[in-house]
Protein backbone atom coordinates (compact mmCIF):
# COMPACT_ATOMS: atom_id res chain seq x y z
CA UNK A 1 0.00 0.00 0.00
CA UNK A 2 1.07 3.48 -1.02
CA UNK A 3 1.81 6.23 2.09
CA UNK A 4 0.32 9.39 0.17
CA UNK A 5 3.53 11.41 1.71
CA UNK A 6 7.40 10.69 2.59
CA UNK A 7 8.73 12.89 5.26
CA UNK A 8 7.57 15.43 6.72
CA UNK A 9 4.12 17.50 6.44
CA UNK A 10 4.14 21.44 7.82
CA UNK A 11 1.05 23.00 8.51
CA UNK A 12 1.61 26.54 8.59
CA UNK A 13 -1.39 28.94 9.39
CA UNK A 14 -0.89 32.78 8.55
CA UNK A 15 -3.18 34.84 11.10
CA UNK A 16 -3.83 38.33 12.42
CA UNK A 17 -6.50 39.06 15.03
CA UNK A 18 -7.83 35.43 14.48
CA UNK A 19 -7.93 34.48 18.48
CA UNK A 20 -12.78 33.17 17.23
CA UNK A 21 -10.61 30.69 15.13
CA UNK A 22 -7.50 29.70 15.35
CA UNK A 23 -8.03 27.13 18.09
CA UNK A 24 -10.38 25.34 15.50
CA UNK A 25 -8.15 25.58 12.60
CA UNK A 26 -5.39 23.57 14.61
CA UNK A 27 -7.81 20.80 16.04
CA UNK A 28 -9.54 20.25 12.78
CA UNK A 29 -5.98 19.82 11.14
CA UNK A 30 -4.64 17.70 13.91
CA UNK A 31 -7.77 15.30 13.44
CA UNK A 32 -7.06 14.85 9.45
CA UNK A 33 -3.00 15.30 9.69
CA UNK A 34 -2.33 13.58 13.04
CA UNK A 35 1.82 13.14 12.28
CA UNK A 36 1.87 16.68 10.22
CA UNK A 37 3.80 19.86 12.39
CA UNK A 38 1.24 22.43 12.63
CA UNK A 39 2.91 26.11 13.21
CA UNK A 40 1.06 29.17 13.57
CA UNK A 41 2.59 32.02 12.25
CA UNK A 42 1.17 35.59 14.23
CA UNK A 43 1.54 38.42 12.59
CA UNK A 44 1.49 41.52 14.95
CA UNK A 45 -2.06 40.22 16.45
CA UNK A 46 -3.36 43.01 18.65
CA UNK A 47 -5.31 40.68 21.22
CA UNK A 48 -4.93 36.90 22.32
CA UNK A 49 -4.51 35.20 19.23
CA UNK A 50 -0.89 34.26 19.96
CA UNK A 51 -1.89 32.75 23.02
CA UNK A 52 -4.98 30.67 22.29
CA UNK A 53 -2.53 29.71 19.14
CA UNK A 54 0.13 28.42 22.00
CA UNK A 55 -2.58 26.48 23.96
CA UNK A 56 -4.12 24.41 21.66
CA UNK A 57 -0.70 23.12 21.84
CA UNK A 58 0.79 24.47 18.03
CA UNK A 59 4.34 26.23 17.83
CA UNK A 60 4.16 29.73 17.48
CA UNK A 61 5.96 32.33 15.24
CA UNK A 62 6.04 35.96 15.56
CA UNK A 63 6.33 38.21 12.19
CA UNK A 64 6.82 41.34 12.83
CA UNK A 65 6.64 42.86 9.38
CA UNK A 66 3.23 43.50 8.48
CA UNK A 67 1.65 41.73 5.54
CA UNK A 68 0.21 37.81 4.39
CA UNK A 69 3.53 38.43 2.11
CA UNK A 70 5.67 38.65 4.70
CA UNK A 71 4.25 36.01 6.80
CA UNK A 72 4.38 33.76 3.55
CA UNK A 73 8.17 34.28 2.98
CA UNK A 74 8.78 33.91 6.36
CA UNK A 75 7.07 30.42 6.56
CA UNK A 76 9.07 29.08 3.36
CA UNK A 77 12.71 30.76 4.78
CA UNK A 78 12.14 29.11 8.48
CA UNK A 79 9.89 25.39 7.95
CA UNK A 80 11.82 22.41 7.03
CA UNK A 81 9.18 19.82 5.60
CA UNK A 82 8.74 17.54 2.27
CA UNK A 83 5.14 18.62 2.08
CA UNK A 84 3.56 22.27 2.65
CA UNK A 85 0.01 22.69 3.89
CA UNK A 86 -0.94 26.35 4.11
CA UNK A 87 -3.96 27.51 5.21
CA UNK A 88 -5.66 30.18 6.55
CA UNK A 89 -6.64 30.67 10.29
CA UNK A 90 -10.04 32.07 9.93
CA UNK A 91 -11.96 29.01 9.96
CA UNK A 92 -13.41 29.16 6.70
CA UNK A 93 -11.55 25.87 4.52
CA UNK A 94 -12.74 22.48 5.09
CA UNK A 95 -9.43 20.61 7.09
CA UNK A 96 -11.12 17.06 6.10
CA UNK A 97 -9.88 17.64 2.32
CA UNK A 98 -6.17 18.32 3.29
CA UNK A 99 -5.33 14.48 2.49
CA UNK A 100 -6.78 14.23 -0.90
CA UNK A 101 -4.80 17.63 -1.37
CA UNK A 102 -1.71 16.61 -0.71
CA UNK A 103 -2.06 13.00 -1.69
CA UNK A 104 -3.19 14.12 -5.33
CA UNK A 105 0.27 16.45 -5.50
CA UNK A 106 2.32 13.71 -4.03
CA UNK A 107 0.85 10.86 -6.83
CA UNK A 108 1.00 13.59 -9.62
CA UNK A 109 4.45 14.94 -8.36
CA UNK A 110 3.17 18.46 -8.73
CA UNK A 111 4.48 21.44 -6.98
CA UNK A 112 1.21 23.39 -5.57
CA UNK A 113 -2.43 22.48 -6.03
CA UNK A 114 -5.07 24.91 -5.07
CA UNK A 115 -7.74 24.17 -3.11
CA UNK A 116 -10.47 25.96 -5.02
CA UNK A 117 -13.59 27.73 -3.06
CA UNK A 118 -17.00 26.27 -3.19
CA UNK A 119 -19.27 28.28 -1.13
CA UNK A 120 -23.42 27.18 -0.83
CA UNK A 121 -23.59 30.27 1.84
CA UNK A 122 -23.60 33.67 -0.52
CA UNK A 123 -22.22 35.75 2.64
CA UNK A 124 -19.02 33.32 2.46
CA UNK A 125 -17.83 33.95 -0.70
CA UNK A 126 -19.27 37.33 -1.82
CA UNK A 127 -20.19 38.46 -5.57
CA UNK A 128 -18.09 41.25 -5.08
CA UNK A 129 -15.10 39.00 -3.89
CA UNK A 130 -16.51 36.92 -6.99
CA UNK A 131 -16.25 38.92 -9.59
CA UNK A 132 -12.76 40.27 -8.73
CA UNK A 133 -11.09 36.79 -8.69
CA UNK A 134 -12.94 36.08 -12.16
CA UNK A 135 -11.61 39.13 -13.92
CA UNK A 136 -7.77 38.51 -12.34
CA UNK A 137 -8.24 34.85 -13.63
CA UNK A 138 -9.17 35.94 -16.97
CA UNK A 139 -6.17 38.61 -17.07
CA UNK A 140 -3.69 36.27 -15.84
CA UNK A 141 -5.06 33.61 -18.50
CA UNK A 142 -4.71 36.20 -21.48
CA UNK A 143 -1.30 37.08 -20.25
CA UNK A 144 0.38 33.63 -19.04
CA UNK A 145 -2.00 31.12 -21.50
CA UNK A 146 -3.54 29.33 -18.42
CA UNK A 147 -4.80 30.05 -15.17
CA UNK A 148 -6.88 28.85 -11.62
CA UNK A 149 -10.12 28.67 -11.11
CA UNK A 150 -9.80 30.35 -8.38
CA UNK A 151 -6.07 32.47 -7.89
CA UNK A 152 -6.80 33.74 -4.93
CA UNK A 153 -7.82 30.66 -2.37
CA UNK A 154 -6.05 30.59 0.76
CA UNK A 155 -5.52 26.69 0.93
CA UNK A 156 -2.67 25.83 -1.13
CA UNK A 157 -0.60 22.61 -0.55
CA UNK A 158 3.33 22.97 -1.87
CA UNK A 159 6.16 21.00 -2.27
CA UNK A 160 9.40 21.55 -0.77
CA UNK A 161 11.11 22.65 -4.43
CA UNK A 162 8.39 25.17 -4.99
CA UNK A 163 9.05 26.85 -1.40
CA UNK A 164 12.58 26.66 -1.54
CA UNK A 165 12.59 28.65 -5.03
CA UNK A 166 9.63 31.47 -4.76
CA UNK A 167 11.36 34.41 -4.74
CA UNK A 168 8.08 36.39 -3.00
CA UNK A 169 8.99 39.82 -2.70
CA UNK A 170 5.05 40.29 -1.22
CA UNK A 171 3.98 42.50 1.03
CA UNK A 172 0.11 41.53 1.27
CA UNK A 173 -2.74 39.80 0.32
CA UNK A 174 -1.38 40.15 -3.37
CA UNK A 175 0.95 37.24 -2.48
CA UNK A 176 -1.73 34.45 -3.58
CA UNK A 177 -1.34 36.50 -6.94
CA UNK A 178 2.31 36.15 -7.16
CA UNK A 179 2.26 32.93 -6.08
CA UNK A 180 0.54 31.75 -8.87
CA UNK A 181 1.98 33.46 -11.67
CA UNK A 182 5.77 32.33 -10.44
CA UNK A 183 3.91 28.72 -11.00
CA UNK A 184 2.95 29.76 -14.19
CA UNK A 185 6.13 31.45 -15.69
CA UNK A 186 8.34 28.35 -15.10
CA UNK A 187 5.88 25.92 -15.85
CA UNK A 188 5.33 23.82 -12.92
CA UNK A 189 2.60 21.29 -12.36
CA UNK A 190 -0.30 22.49 -10.86
CA UNK A 191 -3.58 21.29 -10.12
CA UNK A 192 -6.82 22.41 -8.55
CA UNK A 193 -9.38 20.41 -6.09
CA UNK A 194 -12.93 21.92 -4.84
CA UNK A 195 -12.97 22.38 -1.39
CA UNK A 196 -15.69 23.46 1.05
CA UNK A 197 -15.80 27.32 1.86
CA UNK A 198 -17.72 28.48 4.47
CA UNK A 199 -18.81 31.56 6.70
CA UNK A 200 -16.72 33.05 9.03
CA UNK A 201 -17.65 31.99 12.53
CA UNK A 202 -19.49 34.87 14.79
CA UNK A 203 -17.51 36.87 16.04
CA UNK A 204 -14.33 36.68 13.44
CA UNK A 205 -13.87 39.12 11.18
CA UNK A 206 -12.33 39.62 7.51
CA UNK A 207 -9.30 41.48 6.99
CA UNK A 208 -9.98 41.70 3.78
CA UNK A 209 -11.24 45.20 1.61
CA UNK A 210 -12.60 44.72 -1.73
CA UNK A 211 -11.52 47.72 -3.17
CA UNK A 212 -8.16 48.25 -1.57
CA UNK A 213 -6.48 44.84 -2.18
CA UNK A 214 -8.70 44.54 -5.59
CA UNK A 215 -6.19 47.47 -6.64
CA UNK A 216 -3.09 45.58 -5.08
CA UNK A 217 -3.39 42.77 -6.77
CA UNK A 218 -4.33 44.38 -10.42
CA UNK A 219 -1.22 46.21 -9.35
CA UNK A 220 0.79 43.35 -8.87
CA UNK A 221 -0.38 41.79 -11.58
CA UNK A 222 0.13 44.50 -14.09
CA UNK A 223 4.19 44.61 -12.28
CA UNK A 224 4.47 40.85 -12.91
CA UNK A 225 3.43 41.07 -16.44
CA UNK A 226 5.54 44.01 -16.76
CA UNK A 227 8.23 41.72 -15.40
CA UNK A 228 7.97 38.51 -16.99
CA UNK A 229 6.61 38.98 -20.01
CA UNK A 230 7.91 42.48 -20.92
CA UNK A 231 7.96 42.61 -24.87
CA UNK A 232 4.29 42.25 -24.68
CA UNK A 233 3.79 44.84 -22.23
CA UNK A 234 6.00 47.42 -24.37
CA UNK A 235 4.33 46.80 -27.50
CA UNK A 236 1.25 47.76 -26.22
CA UNK A 237 2.90 50.91 -25.56
CA UNK A 238 4.15 51.30 -28.72
CA UNK A 239 1.06 50.40 -30.27
CA UNK A 240 -0.81 53.08 -28.33
CA UNK A 241 2.01 55.45 -29.58
CA UNK A 242 1.62 54.47 -33.32
CA UNK A 243 -2.46 54.86 -32.82
CA UNK A 244 -2.32 58.53 -31.50
CA UNK A 245 0.18 59.29 -34.05
CA UNK A 246 -1.85 58.31 -37.05
CA UNK A 247 -4.05 60.94 -37.15
CA UNK A 248 -1.80 63.56 -37.76
CA UNK A 249 0.20 61.32 -40.57
CA UNK A 250 -2.95 60.88 -42.51
CA UNK A 251 -3.83 64.50 -42.69
CA UNK A 252 -0.30 65.31 -43.69
CA UNK A 253 -0.54 62.72 -46.94
CA UNK A 254 -3.91 63.53 -47.68
CA UNK A 255 -3.28 67.66 -48.10
CA UNK A 256 0.14 67.98 -47.60
CA UNK A 257 -0.69 70.34 -44.56
CA UNK A 258 0.26 70.20 -40.66
CA UNK A 259 -2.69 72.39 -39.61
CA UNK A 260 -1.50 72.21 -35.92
CA UNK A 261 2.00 72.81 -35.24
CA UNK A 262 1.76 71.84 -31.86
CA UNK A 263 -0.02 68.74 -32.49
CA UNK A 264 2.69 67.70 -34.59
CA UNK A 265 5.08 67.85 -32.36
CA UNK A 266 3.60 65.62 -30.00
CA UNK A 267 2.78 62.96 -32.52
CA UNK A 268 6.89 63.23 -33.83
CA UNK A 269 7.72 62.94 -30.10
CA UNK A 270 4.96 59.63 -29.76
CA UNK A 271 6.44 58.22 -32.79
CA UNK A 272 10.13 58.30 -31.30
CA UNK A 273 8.92 57.07 -28.05
CA UNK A 274 7.25 53.88 -29.96
CA UNK A 275 10.65 52.40 -31.29
CA UNK A 276 11.97 53.05 -27.74
CA UNK A 277 9.40 50.90 -25.94
CA UNK A 278 9.85 48.31 -28.48
CA UNK A 279 13.34 47.98 -28.02
CA UNK A 280 13.41 47.94 -24.47
CA UNK A 281 10.91 45.59 -24.37
CA UNK A 282 13.28 42.95 -26.41
CA UNK A 283 16.07 43.57 -24.20
CA UNK A 284 14.17 43.06 -21.07
CA UNK A 285 12.66 40.30 -22.55
CA UNK A 286 16.04 38.72 -23.40
CA UNK A 287 17.49 39.59 -19.28
CA UNK A 288 14.14 38.18 -18.50
CA UNK A 289 14.68 34.72 -20.69
CA UNK A 290 18.12 34.74 -18.74
CA UNK A 291 15.86 35.16 -15.03
CA UNK A 292 13.33 32.06 -15.75
CA UNK A 293 16.55 29.75 -16.61
CA UNK A 294 18.00 30.68 -13.97
CA UNK A 295 14.51 30.20 -11.72
CA UNK A 296 14.02 26.97 -13.02
CA UNK A 297 17.80 25.45 -12.32
CA UNK A 298 17.43 26.70 -8.79
CA UNK A 299 13.81 24.98 -8.88
CA UNK A 300 15.36 21.65 -10.47
CA UNK A 301 18.16 21.57 -7.18
CA UNK A 302 15.35 19.98 -5.27
CA UNK A 303 13.47 16.51 -5.41
CA UNK A 304 9.72 16.52 -6.03
CA UNK A 305 7.71 14.78 -3.81
CA UNK A 306 7.72 10.69 -3.66
CA UNK A 307 5.59 8.46 -2.18
CA UNK A 308 6.54 5.72 0.03
CA UNK A 309 6.54 1.88 0.58
CA UNK A 310 4.83 1.27 3.97
CA UNK A 311 6.30 -1.63 5.55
Amino acid sequence: MQDFHQGTVAIVIPCFNEPATIATVIRDFRCVLPEASIIAFDNNSTDDTARVAREAGTEGIDVTLQGKGNVVRRMFADVEADVYVMVDGDATYDASVAPALIGKLVEERLDMVVGSRVADEQSAYRLGHRLGNLMLMQYVATSFGRTFKDMLSGDRIFSRRYAKSFPDHASGFETETKSTVHALCIRMPVAELPTRYISRPEGSESKLNTYRDGFRILMTILKLVKNEKPFAFFTVGFTICALLSIPVFRTYMETGLVPRVPTALLSTALMLLGPILMFRGLVLDTLTRGQIEVKRLVYLVIPAPQKRERA
